[in-house]
């Protein structure tokens, strides 16, 4: 399966966004791309607006700009749909206190096909309430399971994944936990 952009929106705003956050944190595009595990001409690619970059390589790029993605988005009046290899997800909300952001997501994993996310900077944890499906997530050595209706919780400063089992979809709600991180 080729990967689907991340993002129904005009990458030239995401990566000028992306630009922004680097620049102002004073770190070269080499070496931002160095720390994402990513190639200097696809960072440079989204930055410019040229690339319309899948949902791992964005997390994995504003994980280490210590931020969550929500802070490259915009906050549409209705809900932004990303895509990564696995997970069609969709911003619902972003709340934000002192030290702290979270991000709510409504997701959909179809059987069958399994999503790897980068580590996301330290203290990160996400939170998943599945309401159909039998959905494996969490890190890579340690997978939790969750049914409908059951809740599971890491912290995904470690890679991570997510797994639809069975021939049902996935539904669910994630919750993300970003602790402030000046970088």
């Amino acid at each position: 399966m080729d990967p689907q952009p991340a993002l129904d929106t005009d990458p030239r705003v995401v990566g000028d966004r992306l630009r922004r956050l680097r620049q102002a944190r004073g770190v070269s595009l080499s070496e931002l791309a160095k720390r994402a595990g990513i190639g200097k001409a696809t960072l440079s690619g989204v930055e410019t607006g040229t690339r319309n970059p899948t949902l791992e390589t964005l997390w994995a790029i504003t994980a280490q700009l210590g931020v969550p993605i929500g802070a490259i988005l915009d906050a549409p009046p209705e809900p932004q749909i990303m895509r990564g290899t696995a997970i069609e997800a969709e911003l619902l909300e972003v709340f934000e206190d002192d030290r702290v952001t979270y991000e709510l997501y409504r997701v959909r994993i179809p059987p069958g096909l399994t999503q790897t996310s980068p580590a996301h900077h330290e203290g990160v944890s996400e939170h998943v309430t599945v309401f159909t499906g039998t959905l494996s997530a969490g890190p890579i050595d340690e997978p939790l399971t969750a049914g409908p209706g059951d809740h599971i919780s890491w912290v995904s400063d470690v890679p991570h994944g997510y797994r639809a089992h069975g021939p049902d979809v996935v539904r669910a709600t994630l919750l993300m936990r970003y602790p402030t991180k000046p970088i």
